[in-house]
């Protein structure tokens, strides 16, 4: 599964360590996330990241 990267922040969501904070397991890829998640250090939307090279 890819990585995506926020483009205000830089975070970088991994789908093998998911977000346990923001209620995401491990392993949930980018795409199964809900569209009202937002990054957890900055608070931009989903429609925010991209896809890692």
């Amino acid at each position: 599964m890819k990585k995506y990267v926020c483009s205000v922040c830089g975070y970088i969501y991994d789908p093998a360590i998911g977000d346990p904070d923001g209620g995401i397991a491990p392993g949930t890829s980018f795409r199964d996330i809900p569209d009202d998640w937002v990054c957890p250090i900055c608070g931009a939307g989903k429609d925010m990241f991209e896809a890692e090279e």
